[in-house]
């Protein structure tokens, strides 16, 4: 299985499905694991598929301040999970951001 070395955090806590924590939580000792590659990249991919429909439903509503770009923060699990970071979160939270961007 392909894998792609990630830093995540273990602070012995686990997730319902028995993952453990995302990137660089403020709690927990960060620690160097193979992520696989094949649900990272189902995950990611079904992530920003999903996002692009929220981004297509918002463009369609118009109006006079349409959608011209969106950044969102997420971290990977090492299990290849991928947990979008709401703002109350972001402070002090490090993750990965995605930047959708209108083309000109």
């Amino acid at each position: 299985l392909p894998t792609l070395p990630f830093w995540v955090s273990v602070d012995g806590e686990e997730a319902e499905d028995g993952d453990t924590m995302g990137l660089f939580s403020r709690d927990g000792d960060a620690v160097l694991r193979q992520v696989p590659l094949g649900p990272l990249r189902k995950n990611l991919s079904d992530t920003v598929d999903a996002l692009q429909q929220l981004f297509a439903d918002a463009d369609a509503r118009g109006g006079t301040l349409p959608l011209a770009e969106a950044q969102l923060n997420f971290q990977v699990t090492a299990s290849g999970g991928i947990q979008l970071i709401g703002s109350g979160q972001v402070q002090g939270t490090r993750g990965l951001t995605l930047v959708f961007k209108r083309p000109a």
